[in-house]
């Protein structure tokens, strides 16, 4: 049985366990097997990543530009080998994993360009004959805790810029994508960077992500994953002062006004709440309508969710995907049966799927009737599933958006202009949509919510400096000239 190892100091180790990942399509197709760490060696990567971080900061900046280049035009020429792979382990449809991995290698070359706009600031002293410089510098070792539902993507948004302002990385994936995780790690350890400057160590959050982030050899954390393990995550981190910045949960709202064309609002709809079977932070998985158009919308939105196709992530075709793992498949089954006991009505879906292949799909369900109350609309589901919400004003529409305790993004389709922007402006969310889906940013600009789903400095962009340096300020006096 082959083993994909850790890539630890620079050497690839096996681990005193394995872990079988197995294709969500096709239940029959072993993809691999992977090593999982064990404490000595965590402890490892830790040493190794402090002592590569001195040395990799002190590196030429076009020599760190040369690396993070490379690392992304490689994940761009090979995003239909990865993107295949990354659909095989985590289920969505081949075209969304092969825009991630290419999405992914912009990251990288995007972070590239920003290694050479690392400029200081200078200023003038209030004290006569001193100057002050304002620079940034590496915050030191970054732990990454990345999710499965972009295994690719969200890691490298995390990793390129740690890199490319001067930091180490110990990188904890999520253990039910380890094939993709392994396969960036590959091309990572390629490159001309210190031993020990990047670490992949794979193992369960509650071992070895939880030794991570209590680790007083750790300077920061970056997170993606749930509210319940963003709080434990915070709680051992503050122990040590540790720099956090983490993404969360959501419960994205799609505003639907009357004024709206429907048809561009279904397709809205459909892509933001069934995109990656519902597997995204960004889902819109309320669907706020105005009572003027919502019989009509909720018709043709019901009829076309029913035409979506499910099936294997590989196959021509193939709209909806399967879910990622037995386990989410039984909570996804949860949700449906919780809304039915809340009074919701299931207008189609929310059943577990038979076909060809034996796999966890299910079919994309729309529920009716439902309240802004209803537990279905007040926690994340991370499901094909989406609730319809009737409202009977504008400004009812977006006191229902902004009442939750999430953040993330929000979305509105209207052709009002005063609507349009009254709505940007009041949506109380990090990222605001207008006629476009909830779920869908830019690699260049900054990512993050309110709320309880982001802490800390944003994410992407410029703004990521944010959280991977540390201002310095130096006085210096010129002195007299003779």
């Amino acid at each position: 049985m082959k083993i994909s190892e850790n890539y630890i100091a620079g050497a690839w180790l096996d681990g005193p366990d394995h872990v079988a990942n197995v294709n969500p399509s096709d239940l029959s197709d072993i993809i691999g097997h992977y090593a999982q760490a064990g404490a000595d060696q965590l402890d490892l990567a830790l040493d190794a990543a402090r002592r590569a971080q001195a040395e990799w900061a002190a590196y030429p900046l076009e020599r760190k530009q040369a690396v993070l280049n490379a690392i992304g035009t490689e994940l761009m020429a090979r995003a239909e080998e990865l993107g295949t792979l990354l659909s095989r382990e985590e289920g969505k449809p081949l075209a969304e994993g092969r825009g991630e991995v290419f999405r992914a290698g912009q990251f990288f070359t995007y972070y590239a360009a920003e290694v050479l706009r690392q400029l200081g600031e200078t200023a003038d002293s209030v004290r006569a004959g001193v100057e002050i410089d304002v620079r940034r510098e590496p915050v030191g070792t970054v732990a990454i805790i990345s999710p499965w539902n972009f295994p690719t993507a969200t890691a490298s948004w995390k990793i390129a810029p740690a890199l490319a302002y001067g930091n180490a990385v110990i990188w904890k994936p999520a253990n039910v994508t380890p094939a993709s995780a392994h396969a960036l790690t590959e091309i990572i350890s390629r490159q001309d960077i210190p031993k020990g400057l990047f670490n992949l160590v794979m193992g369960a959050g509650r071992d070895v992500g939880q030794r991570l982030v209590e680790s007083p050899l750790i300077d920061a954390v970056s997170f993606t994953g749930s509210v319940l393990v963003g709080r434990g995550i915070a709680a051992a981190a503050v122990q040590n002062f540790t720099r956090i910045q983490m993404e969360m949960g959501s419960k994205n709202a799609l505003f639907v006004t009357d004024d709206a064309d429907l048809d561009l609002a279904v397709t809205l709809a459909l892509g933001g709440a069934f995109g990656g079977t519902g597997q995204k932070c960004t889902a819109s998985s309320r669907l706020v309508v105005m009572d003027g158009v919502h019989d009509a919308f909720v018709d043709k939105l019901v009829a076309d969710t029913k035409a979506m196709k499910v099936g294997h992530a590989l196959a021509d075709g193939t709209q909806i995907g399967p879910v990622v793992s037995e386990q989410q498949l039984t909570e996804n089954l949860a949700w449906v049966e919780k809304g039915r006991a809340e009074g919701a009505e299931l207008a189609c879906g929310g059943e577990r799927l038979s076909l060809d292949t034996d796999g966890y799909f299910m079919s994309p369900g729309v529920f009716l009737n439902t309240t802004n109350q209803m537990q279905i609309n007040r926690k994340e589901m991370f499901a094909p599933l989406a609730a319809v919400i009737k409202v009977g004003s504008y400004d009812e529409g977006l006191s229902v958006v902004n009442e939750t305790n999430f953040g993330l993004t929000s979305g509105i389709v209207t052709q009002n202009l005063a609507r349009a922007t009254h709505f940007r402006r009041n949506a109380r969310t990090g990222v605001v949509t207008v006629n476009l889906p909830t779920a869908g940013t830019d690699y260049h600009v900054p990512f993050g919510g309110r709320g309880d789903s982001s802490y800390g400095p944003r994410e992407q962009g410029q703004t990521a400096r944010d959280f991977y340096t540390i201002v310095k300020t130096s006085y210096i006096s010129s002195g007299t000239p003779s």
